[in-house]
């Protein structure tokens, strides 16, 4: 059996602070879906879905009903994993998916198994939570990584909802934020009513107990998602032919960076004009969305910008190692120092870190001078990635396949 959810964090400080939150929320909602939406950050036409109203194209299916939600399109495509899994094993079972931003809404509405609702996520104050959940009425809430929001989980367990929360983590600055007096009793209610926290690493389970998380709740399944111009301008001395794939961590960066390169009198493709690539063209700039998967496909190295500046958090390794890739990153990867030291534990070569421009160029040379080096790598990352992800899908779900059922034998038993 489940063990019981530990009441004693739901401390009458935690219960005060959770009523401010309530009242402040419900009163700043609508400047803030007004703000959102001139700053053209909600979709045009479903935006009331964020007030918890259903879409009116998508009707609600019979009960009991699965809700995963993913804040954006890097905890989206975590979460179609577990969501095409979930529809496999569970053919029929109503299954309802949302996020929050319209560049997710863009990419994941077009990879869903086919009878996946896909709905806007409410805004997290009172009425929109009640609206979204007395309408749809899930059984089993799963939310993906950091989504802690307090009237949405508040709400849920009041009304006998289990809720998960599946790759778990917490940025340090979150952990810090959430440790300060003010912020503290009230984390520690919102995580006494999960049922099941399913964390990242070793360090994100201790951040979680940290802030009271009871310790039972949680379980390790894996994780779910496995400088350079100046650089570049070096290595085309020795491969003239050499082609920069740019991919800025935002696409409005793109503007910031064509006019650096314009200014260098760099010859760049933008791929949102499909232009063709010349024998002349230095960069190719992709200024879209959802297909990095894909451009790692047709690249022998990845370099992994962000984690070369500190404050970014890194960046993903795990698709460009699935991809077959040569993984180069630097020195701040952010939350994901867990995945490259199992990386590295399989195969030292699965991953090549370095610091600064003059490391970076030199492993750069070394890569594509030599073309066993370069394969060496790149089947050294692929391998490591291969191991890393078997049966990580299949374990969360057993995990939550496990709590559901053990919540649903309380409620009924109680």
């Amino acid at each position: 059996m489940r063990p019981a959810r530990a009441a004693s964090p739901a401390s009458r400080g935690g219960w005060a602070l959770y009523e401010l939150y309530r009242a402040a929320s419900r009163a700043a909602a609508p400047a803030v879906l007004l703000w959102r939406r001139l700053q053209g950050l909600e979709h045009p036409m479903r935006w009331p879905e964020r007030l918890g109203r259903p879409s009116a194209a998508r009707p609600r299916p019979g009960s009991p009903l699965v809700w995963f939600h993913a804040v954006s399109l890097g905890e989206g495509m975590a979460a179609l994993p577990v969501v095409r899994h979930c529809v496999r094993l569970h053919p029929g079972l109503p299954v309802l998916l949302t996020t929050t931003t319209l560049s997710s809404f863009e990419v994941i509405k077009d990879l869903l198994p086919d009878g996946v609702i896909y709905q806007f996520a409410p805004l997290d104050c009172p009425n929109a939570i009640d609206s979204f959940i007395g309408y749809w009425k899930p059984s089993l809430v799963l939310l993906l990584e950091s989504e802690l929001w307090p009237n949405l989980i508040m709400s849920a367990a009041a009304k006998g909802i289990a809720v998960a929360l599946l790759n778990a983590r917490l940025s340090l600055k979150s952990f810090n934020h959430w440790s300060m007096p003010v912020g503290f009793p009230l984390v520690a209610l919102m995580l006494s009513k999960l049922s099941l926290v399913v964390p990242l690493s070793t360090i994100q389970a201790v951040r979680f107990q940290l802030l009271h998380t009871p310790p039972g709740i949680i379980h390790f399944a894996g994780d779910l998602k496995y400088v350079i111009l100046r650089v570049h301008d070096e290595l085309v001395k020795m491969y003239p032919a050499l082609l920069l794939i740019l991919v800025p961590r935002h696409p409005e960066d793109c503007k910031n960076i064509s006019l650096a390169l314009k200014k260098q009198k760099i010859n760049f493709v933008l791929r949102s004009t499909r232009e063709v690539v010349s024998s002349t063209t230095r960069v190719y700039m992709v200024d879209t969305l959802g297909e990095l998967r894909m451009l790692y496909r047709v690249t022998p190295v990845a370099v992994i910008g962000g984690s070369f500046l500190p404050g970014l958090a890194g960046h993903n390794i795990s698709e460009a190692a699935a991809a077959g890739c040569a993984v180069v990153t630097g020195p701040h990867v952010g939350h994901f120092y867990h995945m490259l030291v199992e990386m590295w534990q399989i195969n030292p070569l699965a991953v090549k870190q370095v610091s600064g421009e003059f490391k970076l160029l030199q492993t750069l040379k070394e890569l594509l001078g030599d073309a066993s080096t370069l394969g060496a790598h790149q089947r050294a990352a692929k391998n490591a990635f291969s191991i890393m992800s078997d049966g990580v899908v299949n374990r969360v779900w057993n995990l939550v396949s496990r709590f559901a059922i053990d919540f649903q034998t309380d409620t009924w038993n109680s």
